[in-house]
């Protein structure tokens, strides 16, 4: 049987930009040859990071709407090797440029279906123009999945989503995104909750850690946590960061903002908090609740979008009706009550959250192509 080897993967975002699309696109590039051969990868070039052997960055201009993000000039860079399989990880300049490559050069291309785009539609419109863009976005996203011979999506919930809501007639399959295990782990949190100012807090500590969204639904956590001996740890940055903030302030709840964490500091961050709390509805499948879960720390989250597999009702955490903050404590509570037992059975599925697995399986969907 044929073995896809080697791989090239062109994406819009990739480092020095800080998000779930560049840190899965970067841990399978880094993983890839532990598996099979090499990962390539093509991405727009963005001040602040110097492509390294194997890496691709083609001239950008800065994308409207989203100025911290580039959109990279649709070409293929010199000196790229020709691929067994090429991933498209976004469906934007940069992914387009990679389906044409692949077509032209009859070579099986794979999409990942990473993000649920007409969700955002809300924050760029008048109420009255929201529809009318969701439709819009999701003729934009049919047209482009459906060039690929195969698109994989995390969860069974993204690939509902992208073959009923998007109504795109493709081929999905579904593969984790996987996390780095040997990374995310359960470490010592003592030094981590003396250097941020956490180590006087006697009652449990709760924490997101992630972007700061509208979308992210985070003023929730403040909601749920407001007239409790609960602290709530919030890190991470975006442009709802500000507004939470304010929130925060109006309320009686005890906030601690931390701002943006080096990513060598989330094992501890994690390990640090009695519970992580993830209110956003939007996942495709939630990272930040994997990381959790490998490092100890049970989850807290709605019952939306893919946590509904995400985290394991009684296993990993405990899940709650969205809006309800009655339900939402109820889950807390019981999350901080069983704690000890639901850090054991997260510390049990490590093996299966590793990018590792999720490799092996990436590796025999891109060899059936073949």
């Amino acid at each position: 049987m044929t073995r896809a080897e080697r791989v090239a993967a062109f994406t819009d975002l990739y480092h020095p930009t800080v998000n779930g699309v560049t840190y899965t696109v970067s841990l399978w590039r880094d993983r890839w040859p532990r598996v099979r051969d090499s990962m390539a990868v093509v991405f727009p070039k963005m001040d602040g990071y110097d492509p390294d052997a194997g890496e691709y960055a083609v001239p950008s201009v800065q994308a409207p709407l989203y100025p911290r993000y580039r959109l990279g000039v649709p070409r293929i860079p010199s000196g790229l090797e020709r691929p067994d399989v090429v991933h498209v990880h976004t469906p934007f300049t940069v992914g387009i440029a990679g389906i044409r490559y692949a077509r032209k050069h009859e070579i099986p291309t794979v999409a990942s279906y990473h993000t649920l785009l007409d969700d955002r539609a809300g924050q760029h419109v008048p109420d009255a123009l929201v529809g009318g863009l969701e439709q819009l976005t999701r003729a934009y996203e049919r047209s482009v999945f459906e060039l690929a011979d195969r698109v994989i999506a995390p969860t069974a919930f993204a690939r509902r989503n992208l073959l009923e809501r998007v109504a795109a007639d493709v081929d999905v399959r579904i593969v984790s995104n996987g996390i780095d295990t040997e990374f995310f782990r359960p470490v010592d949190p003592t030094p981590f909750r003396t250097a941020h100012g956490l180590a006087r807090i006697d009652g449990p500590m709760v924490g997101y850690t992630g972007r700061h969204g509208f979308e992210k639904n985070l003023e929730e956590l403040v909601d749920g946590v407001a007239g409790t001996d609960v602290t709530a740890v919030v890190a991470g940055d975006g442009p709802a960061r500000e507004s939470l903030e304010a929130h925060a302030a109006r309320t009686d709840a005890d906030v601690r903002f931390l701002g943006f964490l080096e990513r060598g500091e989330l094992p501890a961050f994690y390990s640090a908090l009695d519970a992580f709390v993830f209110p956003s509805p939007v996942e495709t499948q939630g990272l930040v609740a994997l990381e959790a879960t490998a490092c100890g720390t049970p989850v807290v989250a709605v019952d939306a979008g893919a946590l509904t597999e995400s985290v394991i009702q009684g296993e990993t955490g405990y899940r709650y009706e969205g809006g309800d903050l009655e339900d939402f404590r109820e889950a807390l509570e019981r999350t901080l009550a069983e704690r000890d037992r639901l850090s054991d059975l997260c510390r049990r599925r490590r093996p299966m959250l590793s990018v590792e697995h999720s490799l092996e399986q990436l590796a025999a969907r891109y060899d059936e192509l073949l």
